[in-house]
């Protein structure tokens, strides 16, 4: 899988497999020839959500949850800032280092580092993951198997060579990745657990542009991301004409997600069909059933149009006749007044 690019790296969660699994997570990203970012940032997440942040302008490494606080002692904070502004100097030198590889000099430039551990709290299960990837690819990774290097690309080969030299450092790492990353995981997640426990239903609501346009089942609000979404029809789930989205991060810390279906414009279809939103491993679904009244639209649908032109004309017609049958009516009753009249 490729290392995200430099902003949903920092910005967008990584999701667990399932919803007892627990996540911790270490970001680190160097970039070069981007004006007004960063030139070097580290994001730490657990299950998610931001624990720490430091970047090169800040210069301090900071909590970015009130529970973190508890999680650890003030000691701990100066030692992170201690240990960021090491590894923003190793990874400005990379940045450095890599470009000759590639025949590259100006422009911009990005190294990224993920590694961390997932920890299943129903199977304890544990699984490590260290990845290192330049311009948004993935460059090596670390086989925790074997603690050997994999290289997707023959650039990287030689690096791979001489990592695989170093074994000390990558058992040390492996160690690291399968005993030291977990404790730290279960410990965090201890403290936080009022807020990386909590559920939040979402709200769902259903989206057209315009009547040809795909309808757009859209969930916000809930948390956590661990979550499906998908469209049935006669009760049965369908996946020919659903277009799947992607699971986002709201500024707040919950999540949203949609999921398109292209159909008829028919009425009577729609009413065949239900969006359903669950929450993985839950039992309970939030079903919203696709009528006209519920979906939320800026364009105008045609047949409404034509409807609303059908009654416009049936309602002028029907005033002609009243006009025209009053008139004879009164023609009938005194017709040298109503000539009168009409030469006047």
């Amino acid at each position: 899988m490729k290392i995200l690019g430099i902003l949903s790296i920092i910005f967008i969660s990584i999701n667990s497999a399932a919803a007892v699994t627990h996540s911790l997570r270490f970001l680190h990203t160097a970039a070069a020839g981007i004006p007004a970012f960063p030139e070097f940032v580290t994001v730490v997440l657990v299950d998610g959500q931001p624990f720490s942040y430091y970047d090169s302008q800040l210069r301090r490494e900071l909590p970015r949850q009130s529970w973190t606080l508890q999680a650890e002692e003030p000691e701990f904070w100066e030692r992170r800032t201690n240990n960021s502004i090491v590894d923003e100097q190793v990874f400005r030198s990379k940045v450095e280092m890599i470009k000759p590889s590639f025949n590259q000099t100006g422009g911009v430039h990005i190294v990224q580092l993920m590694y961390g551990c997932e920890w299943d709290d129903e199977t304890g299960s544990i699984k490590g993951r260290w990845q290192f990837g330049y311009n948004g690819e993935d460059l090596m990774a670390l086989d925790l198997k074997t603690s050997t290097w994999t290289a997707p690309t023959p650039v990287a080969t030689f690096r791979k060579h001489k990592k695989d030299k170093d074994k000390g450092w990558a058992i040390r790492m492996n160690n690291y990745l399968s005993q030291g990353c977990p404790d730290k995981l279960k410990k965090y997640v201890s403290y936080g657990k009022s807020t990386l426990l909590r559920t939040e239903s979402p709200l769902v609501s259903l989206l057209q542009k315009n009547f040809l346009s795909p309808v757009k089942c859209h969930a916000t609000g809930f948390y956590p991301d661990r979550a499906v979404m998908f469209w049935r029809k006669d009760g049965n789930e369908i996946h020919e004409g659903v277009e799947q989205g992607q699971i986002l991060p709201n500024n707040d810390g919950t999540f949203q997600m949609s999921i398109d279906l292209k159909l008829l414009s028919d009425s009577v279809e729609k009413k065949r069909y239900e969006c359903v939103f669950q929450f993985s491993g839950a039992n309970e679904s939030i079903i919203t059933k696709l009528e006209e009244t519920k979906i939320q639209t800026n364009g105008v649908n045609p047949y409404e149009v034509i409807i609303a032109v059908v009654i416009a004309v049936i309602i002028f017609a029907a005033v002609i006749i009243d006009w025209f049958i009053v008139y004879k009516a009164r023609k009938a009753a005194d017709p040298f007044n109503v000539k009168k009249q009409m030469d006047l």
